[in-house]
């Protein structure tokens, strides 16, 4: 039985891919490293310094471990500037019509995400209320697609991971529920995964019922 439901943030519940795009191509552009939508394509599900160093297969020369730290926060100071800009607008179709039916429903609800800046686009989107707990990038020590955000947010619920579905839009964060022995609908980028217990291609309709009888 379903009783809590971990959603990844980033396409999932907010499209943040175009600002993740222009961020990396912006510092990408400043280093002279080739970048384009196929590479930007790998980076979805990882964590920021994963991210880079699949950015940094293209350069021409070699970065030092302080130098590929300058360059991630480059990167995401260009993100964040861009997020300014974001708004209740960016939120993907269904996902409210979800959230509160599972609210009403009782059904706990957390966030998953590789990203250090979850609270911050939660904040800005007006959905914070909605979660139990976020775990994102600021407090795990392994991105997906190892299984320890699923986990985590499992914990701080106390959810037990059999007892949780988690709706993904990568494989590699489908990767990650299974191996938190948890379930999984993939949606968007990921609703072709065969590994899934669930496939959608986004939220739109997708009533609790279903992802709660599976």
């Amino acid at each position: 039985m379903i009783q809590a439901v971990i959603f990844d943030l980033d396409g999932v519940i907010v499209s943040t891919d175009k600002y993740h795009y222009r961020g990396w191509k912006k510092m990408a552009d400043d280093e002279g490293i080739y970048f384009d939508d196929v590479i930007n394509e790998r980076l979805r599900g990882v964590s920021r310094m994963e991210s880079l160093e699949i950015l940094l297969e293209k350069a021409t020369k070699t970065y030092s471990p302080t130098e590929k730290e300058m360059l991630a926060t480059r990167k995401n100071k260009y993100y964040r500037e861009l997020l300014n800009i974001i708004t209740d607008n960016d939120i993907l179709p269904g996902v409210i019509q979800l959230l509160n039916e599972l609210k009403r429903k009782g059904i706990k609800m957390a966030i998953g995400s590789s990203s250090k800046n979850a609270p911050f686009i939660l904040e800005r989107i007006g959905l914070s209320s909605f979660f139990d707990s976020v775990v994102d990038g600021n407090g795990i020590k392994k991105s997906k697609p190892h299984p320890e955000v699923f986990l985590l947010a499992a914990k701080l619920m106390n959810m037990k991971p059999e007892n949780c579905l988690v709706v993904e839009d990568a494989e590699a964060g489908v990767e990650a529920a299974i191996a938190a022995n948890m379930k999984v609908l993939a949606v968007g980028f990921a609703s072709s995964d065969k590994r899934a217990n669930l496939t959608s291609e986004s939220l739109e309709g997708v009533s609790v019922n279903w992802i709660t009888n599976k």
